[in-house]
């Protein structure tokens, strides 16, 4: 059958749907438009300014008035800065994909692309000479630490200026003389500028660099108390202008320069403008020093630095700029939702944030269901198969909606500001259970549209929701409830005696859960149970005493005397499931009748073997299907439950690597339907054969309109799940007035989540951030060397300054530091030569380069495979961990392990095991390192490797005594630690910090901690955005909040700027010798 045809029998089925109209979100009131003015750059004699604005870059006099655009893209360009003779505009864009910075001439219109890796390039300063062009990375560095490069205007390699191992460098001011300049340097102020407030990580600092066309020397300017952001030199270089807030408020600060970096000295300044509120951000001085100009309250303002006089700019957008089109999409993945019809004929599901059915049986077009604004989720069909039922966020509330197919009718269900969400239909089809705020089992009478409570308690968690199931006979309601430290427990709820506490069946001591199904007889309940970092388990709960059965007992049945035949039963009708009508639904034969009693003891968990995540079980009872995940991927895989068969064993129903969702039996019990990696599959039980059902979904995007629901969506979500029911004090209702008119002026998607950060950032709390669905970059090949500068600026050549362990070029064996990159692929190494260029797209291939030892002899032929940024980000890590390894054994007398922890997660606990080698255990002791750590959440189990202490030990005839927990599996070092953390020490590093502080394991040596530590949940939005949701709140054994307050250290231990070059590490230095001195070791 032909698509049409398909579309044509599924429309005829169920007629054409209402549509009703709903006004969006509040838009900017009155006539006169909002205009979004951001990031601006000043000309150097500071008559006019570039800004960004709905993604395009235009120009305004510093007078203000009428502005003209500039640079028109469909990409986002922002942070326009002019050169210093005005002539050129250097800007960032998206264009690319991974975020570049492009060069324009004013005079004559030719742009040139500038930066050509795959990673975003953050444009800072030009060189006052306009030679250079000053920009930060992460690309080169561990984690997320930027460094500071420049390239030639005219195009290059770009080339490291302040690049110290592990630490964030940023923000420049370049001197005058072109010698010297002026860096941020520490804490995430770089990338979380949106955030209004700060914790201990978003404070930093300004050093002055010097010598830059020789030996670099660095010298503290400011002390770490604040941020301290975007620094600006004036016009003679004597005074020092940058951001900070300092105080509460972020306004300009002023210092004094000192003649020269040996008589500088830490000195704040003050304040050069008085803001008690608001943000000051983005700012640049003109090349004269007159005028400045920076971002406050979306707009542009100027600041006098001789009256310290602050004008806000009026500014008319004039000209047409480019701006997303509403486009018709087709598209067969990127689904959610799906549920089977009880008839299963149809299908219903999600994309987009809209509903559709389909036929279960043809590919074709989907019928759209719904036509209102607000997204939908969790559909589910009526037992008649005709109607469906829906979660619908409309009007700032989450709603519960019927579709009846039949009638083209849309039913609200349930009102008023609740959150009302998990429906779930009973047996017979008139009632409807479903929560309300999580709080509340309800159970909604669809004929009168009744509601009463069933029980109260804290049933779903907000993020993760299992769906509520009635007992075949439709007279118990089982769900999840959280009790005491988490736990979470299956309950019964009988749907006729309201009120009263659910009865638990269960009672593991397990945190989490996805699903809960009852057998066809309702005397079973199955469920998934797990703990984090274990394998999820398939739980079973025999709701009444069990008859054993007997396989013997089959051969007996041979023997019985046959039954007379039954008269013969008419067929029914294929359009009516068997044992129903037109009009009503089958009448369930079973009777449901929990024994409480010992319940306790009739629940096991069945040998799987595999990490289970959901569970469903078929029509007929005999088959568990669960989603489960080996060796990486997630699968479907059937397990019987058929006592007389066969032991079971779990069997793979899928082979795919995408992830499976949504998985459920047809009626017959023959297929199984699921989401593929947001596709719909259909596999056969039996032969295990999966083939797609070919459904398109069509539908319009329009981001004038679809903008509204994203906000919707993301404010709707911190309102239900931040930490804090104060939101740290901000009035989060008033922030929807205030952003959604923003919002609403928001010309582009990337516009539109740069005002929503600025809302977010208004709660001053971590883990929160806003990002898009990202960009494709071509992907740049790495081989595993860093160059010096000043050779390359001198004469183009590339010499070899490091070779990265383990890289592509080191496990050559045919390059050492000092050659010389003579070419790569063919292309001379010569000025202007661009090495990611000449990268890109190489990646796992064979690349061909040349290298010699002095830059005039003959070169070399050396092949090579390059690898992506990512491994080589990696490697410099395990090359980083290497040497202080080493560092800490020779400073030690050979005496001293160490060990590091690049975040905490799963992969990095592997690696601690790893790491704490054999070497390690025979050491007097450990130092532990967790500076730079990004967190994660096995704290406690790194803990307890450092924590356990001995008691036995265990020998065999003939060989050494052992510890016994070693010898019986248990990680556990057993020796004296201390332990190193700095300021980027974060999240559950700081668990960690806490832990050992609290367990008295050994002496504390660094900086405080980041002060950032809520668990976050990372959601994804409509549109592909990724919100981050901060909504666990963390405190100390003390009940003291984490969050906002660092851990201490016992040992302070600050590392200035430089001091890698020089071969010592304060930190590690103090460390050492705090360790050694609990050993009883003398220095």
């Amino acid at each position: 059958m032909g698509r049409l045809l398909v579309a044509t029998a599924f429309v005829a089925a169920f007629t054409s749907l209402s549509v009703v109209a709903q006004g969006p979100l509040s838009r900017a009131q009155g006539s006169t438009p909002i205009v979004i003015a951001s990031e601006p750059g000043i000309s150097p004699d500071g008559a006019e300014i570039a800004f960004a604005s709905g993604g395009d870059i235009w120009s305004v006099p510093t007078t203000g008035g009428e502005a003209r655009l500039l640079v028109s893209h469909e990409a986002t360009e922002r942070r326009p800065l002019f050169s210093p003779d005005g002539r050129r505009l250097a800007f960032m864009s998206s264009r690319t994909g991974g975020g570049d910075i492009y060069v324009l001439s004013l005079d004559s219109g030719v742009l040139r692309r500038l930066t050509l890796d795959d990673g975003q390039e953050t444009l800072e300063a030009w060189s006052p000479d306009g030679r250079w062009v000053y920009l930060s990375a992460t690309s080169r560095d561990i984690a997320g630490m930027n460094d500071v490069y420049r390239v030639s205007a005219e195009g290059g390699t770009p080339m490291p200026v302040s690049d110290e191992r592990y630490v964030n460098e940023f923000h420049v001011a370049p001197s005058l003389g072109g010698v010297s300049l002026v860096v941020a340097a520490r804490g995430i102020a770089s990338a979380q500028w949106w955030r209004r407030g700060s914790s201990h990580i978003d404070q930093s600092e300004l050093w002055w660099m010097s010598g830059l066309d020789g030996t670099p020397a660095y010298r503290q300017l400011t002390t770490r108390d604040a941020r301290q952001v975007w620094p600006m030199l004036s016009g003679d270089a004597r005074a020092l202008y940058y951001v900070s807030d300092r105080g509460g408020a972020e306004n300009i600060w002023m210092r004094a320069m000192p003649g020269s970096p040996a008589a500088a000295t830490l000195d704040v300044g003050r304040k050069v403008t008085t803001f008690t509120d608001g943000r000051v951000l983005f700012p640049s001085l003109s090349a004269n020093g007159k005028v400045m100009v920076f971002e406050r309250e979306f707009g542009v303002w100027t600041f006098d630095p001789a009256t310290r006089v602050t004008r806000q700019l009026p500014i008319r957008l004039k000209g047409t700029p480019a701006v997303p089109v509403s486009e018709r999409q087709r598209v067969t993945n990127g689904f959610s939702g799906l549920a089977l019809s009880p008839d299963g004929r149809k299908v219903a599901f999600v994309a987009r944030g809209i509903l559709f059915a389909a036929s279960a049986k043809d590919a074709g077009d989907a019928t759209r269901v719904t036509t209102l604004p607000g997204i939908v989720s969790q559909p589910v069909w009526a037992p008649d198969s005709r109607r469906l039922a829906y979660v619908a966020a409309r009007e700032g509330a989450q709603r519960l909606y019927l579709y009846d197919f039949v009638s083209n009718q849309e039913t609200t269900l349930t009102r008023g500001a609740g959150v009302d969400i998990s429906p779930v239909f009973s047996p017979d089809g008139t009632q409807m259970a479903f929560l309300r705020d999580r709080r509340e089992l309800r159970v909604l009478t669809l004929s009168t549209s009744a509601e009463r409570v069933l029980a109260s308690g804290a049933f779903a968690d907000a993020i993760n929701t299992p769906i509520p199931a009635w007992s075949p006979d439709g007279k118990w309601i089982a769900l999840f409830a959280i009790g005491s430290k988490s736990f979470a427990n299956v309950s019964l709820v009988p749907v006729g005696a309201p009120g009263g506490p659910p009865r638990p069946i269960s009672f593991l001591s397990n945190v989490y859960a996805n699903s809960l199904v009852w057998s066809p007889d309702g005397r079973t309940m199955f469920f998934d149970t797990r703990q984090r970092t274990e394998l999820g388990q398939l739980a079973r709960v025999d709701l009444t005493r069990r008859t054993t059965r007997f396989r013997e007992d089959l051969f007996r049945d041979l023997f019985l005397i046959p039954a007379r035949p039954a008269s013969p039963v008419p067929p029914v009708s294929a359009s009516v499931p068997a044992g129903a009508t037109a009009d009503k639904p089958p009448v369930p034969s079973v009777t449901t009748e929990p024994v409480f009693e010992g319940v306790r003891g009739r629940l096991s968990l069945l040998p799987l073997g595999l990490d289970v995540q959901n569970v469903t079980v078929s029509p007929d009872g005999k088959l568990a299907l669960v989603a489960a995940a080996a060796a990486g991927q997630t699968n479907l895989y059937t397990y019987s439950l058929d006592e007389l068969g066969e032991r079971p064993v779990a069997r793979q129903l899928t082979t795919t690597a995408g992830a499976k969702a949504d998985a459920q039996f047809s009626p017959d019990s023959r297929e199984v339907y699921y989401l593929d990696a947001g596709r719909i599959q259909i596999a056969t039980v039996e032969r295990r054969e999966a083939r797609p059902l070919a459904v398109t979904a069509e539908f319009t995007t329009d981001f004038a309109t679809d903008k509204f629901e994203v906000f919707r969506e993301a404010w709707t979500l911190l309102r239900d799940n931040f930490f804090d029911p104060a939101f740290n004090g901000v009035n989060w209702e008033g922030s929807r007035e205030r952003y959604g008119p923003l919002v609403a002026a928001a010309a582009t998607p990337d516009e539109m989540r740069r005002v929503m950060s600025l809302m977010i950032g208004e709660l001053n709390a971590s883990h929160l951030g806003l990002s898009g669905p990202g960009g494709d970059a071509p992907v740049v090949g790495q081989l595993g060397l860093r160059f010096d500068r000043r050779v390359f600026e001198a004469n183009g050549q590339l010499r070899i300054t490091e070779v990265v362990m383990l890289g592509p070029a080191d496990v050559s064996g045919q390059i050492k530091v000092g050659d010389y990159l003579r070419s790569v692929g063919g292309r001379p190494v010569a000025a202007g030569f661009s090495l990611d260029e000449a990268l890109a797209h190489t990646v796992d291939r064979r690349v061909v380069i040349t290298v010699s030892s002095t830059p005039s002899e003959t070169a070399r032929e050396v092949v090579l495979k390059p690898i992506d940024q990512g491994t080589e980000k990696s490697l410099l890590y395990r090359q980083w961990v290497e040497r202080n390894r080493e560092y800490v054994l020779k400073a030690s007398g050979g005496r001293l392990g160490y060990v590091h922890m690049l975040n905490m997660s799963a992969g990095a606990l592997d690696q601690l095991h790893i790491d704490l080698d054999v070497e390690n255990h025979e050491r007097d002791g450990v130092v532990i390192d967790l500076r730079n750590n990004n967190g994660g959440f096995v704290n406690a189990y790194a803990l307890d490797v450092f924590a356990r202490q001995p008691y036995l030990k265990m020998s065999l005839r003939g060989l050494p005594e052992s510890p016994a927990r070693t010898v019986l599996g248990q990680r556990a070092l057993e020796l004296a630690t201390v332990l190193v953390v700095n300021q980027h020490s974060l999240s559950d590093a700081e668990d960690f910090t806490e832990g050992y502080r609290t367990l008295k394991l050994g002496p504390i040596v660094g900086e405080p901690t980041a002060g950032w530590i809520i668990y976050t949940w990372n959601q994804r939005l409509v549109d592909g955005s990724t919100l981050r949701l901060p909504r666990m709140r963390i405190r100390a054994a003390d009940g003291f909040d984490m969050e906002m307050h660092p851990r201490g250290v016992d040992i302070e231990a600050a590392r200035p700027l430089g001091e890698s070059s020089t071969g010592r590490d304060t930190q590690l230095d103090r460390a050492i010798r705090a360790l050694l001195a609990r050993l009883g070791f003398a220095e």
